[in-house]
């Protein structure tokens, strides 16, 4: 089946020579089409361009024996975001600890008396797969219709070998059923349980010895993760995860500098993890590291947003040439939201980014964080045909602007119309 969509406002994000990744200076460019087309032949881009092309881009598919075409008359076509780091596999809301942190009662705080990701633990263990599935599905329908086609869930709330395996699974089912792209991330190293504090290392050997082998063997995760920061895992624990992950094939993302500077950046760029995500505390230094690496520094607005934390600087992280990624961290505890226009809104309103350097953040650069860049992350022939349908509205520029409302009309995945 051909499908078009014709009248369209401005297509944006397009690619005749697709990248990877875009930083630097090019993170405030991108390139749109003013009155344009879109064709999708089998789930992929087939073609696109200006209005004016469209009757003898279409001739070549006079002979087939099912095509639509949609008016799309006033309307802004971007690629759908690519929201690279998420924990949306979870039981219950934590909103008590909300109210903690208005009190002024610090995360760490927090964590330390059995609150946080031992919480969220708690909870995970008292559900059944059947209870995650459906309300992590509810999450994936809601994200959805705001846009982001591509995701990655972390599991990191088990905590503890069977639990773990549990979220994977749930993950797994997830991608079978859900029309979005997703991607597992094993998070070994979340928090440390209550009766291993005081024996990190033999938690460590347990999530390597334990828990990783069956990861591997039932193929459940596609990364390894590793909270490397202060109060939580320390750089020796991170290298002998990662290492051990990496024995099994699993590429390393990282949790690096939310809470100080932890020296997680460092070690991720060591093992060439794909990202480095939350950057809160980073420096000259950590700068330096990245630039020239194949890792993709990821900030979670969202989180700084609602833990009150300081802002990664993602103004100097840019002008030092570095590409920069925004990603929700949708999660009970310190985000619970995977709106990701509001995070691209976050990106100019608080860390003083271009529309077009938030357009670039949450769909290229997203992509290449969650390993998609090939077949996702803009509008290119080739790829799968993943983008959204704005209401009416003047401007790319109000996607970002206008954070008060929900800016999409319609969802296209995998060349379906949802």
């Amino acid at each position: 089946m051909i499908q078009a969509f014709y009248n369209i406002k401005s297509l944006i994000q397009v690619e005749d020579n697709p990248v990877e990744r875009v930083g630097g200076a090019d993170m405030s460019k991108i390139k749109t089409i003013e009155d344009a087309f879109l064709i999708i032949n089998n789930k992929l881009i087939a073609d696109f361009g200006a209005m004016k092309d469209y009757r003898k881009a279409m001739k070549q598919y006079e002979n087939e024996s099912e095509i639509r075409e949609y008016d799309l008359t006033g309307r802004m076509v971007f690629p759908a975001f690519c929201d690279s780091h998420t924990h949306l596999v979870y039981a219950g809301s934590r909103e008590i600890e909300y109210i903690d942190k208005i009190r002024g009662l610090s995360y760490e705080e927090i964590a330390k008396r059995g609150g946080g990701i031992l919480n969220s633990a708690k909870r995970l263990s008292e559900a059944s797969e059947e209870e995650l599935i459906e309300t992590a599905w509810n999450r994936l329908e809601e994200i959805k219709w705001m846009g982001t086609g591509a995701v990655e869930i972390k599991s990191g709330y088990g905590l503890y070998p069977e639990q773990e395996l549990k979220m994977l699974r749930v993950i797994r089912r997830l991608r079978e059923l859900s029309p979005l792209t997703i991607r597992a991330t094993f998070l070994a190293a979340h928090a440390i349980p209550m009766e291993y504090r005081g024996r990190q290392a033999e938690y460590v050997d347990l999530m390597i010895n334990e828990t990783l082998p069956v990861v591997a063997a039932e193929e459940l995760a596609d990364y390894i993760d590793v909270f490397c920061d202060k109060g939580f895992f320390t750089v020796e624990d991170t290298d002998r995860l990662l290492m051990a992950g990496m024995k099994y094939g699993l590429r390393p993302k990282i949790h690096a500098n939310e809470l100080d500077f932890s020296g997680g950046v460092q070690v991720g760029v060591k093992y060439n993890a794909l990202s480095v995500d939350h950057l809160e505390y980073i420096g000259d230094e950590e700068i330096a590291c990245l630039l020239n690496s194949e890792t993709m520094p990821t900030i979670l607005p969202g989180a700084a947003f609602f833990l009150g934390l300081p802002l990664s600087p993602a103004r100097k992280m840019i002008d030092a040439g570095l590409p920069v990624a925004l990603a929700s961290d949708y999660n009970p505890g310190s985000s619970p939201s995977g709106n990701m226009q509001f995070i691209a809104s976050l990106g100019c309103i608080k860390y003083k980014m271009l529309p077009e350097e938030v357009i670039n953040a949450t769909t290229i650069n997203t992509a290449y964080a969650m390993g998609v860049q090939d077949e996702l992350g803009s509008i290119a022939k080739g790829k799968r045909a993943n983008f959204f349908i704005t209401e009416p509205i003047v401007t790319y520029q109000f996607m970002p602007y206008a954070y008060g409302h929900n800016k999409v009309e319609s969802v296209v995945l995998n060349g379906e119309v949802q």
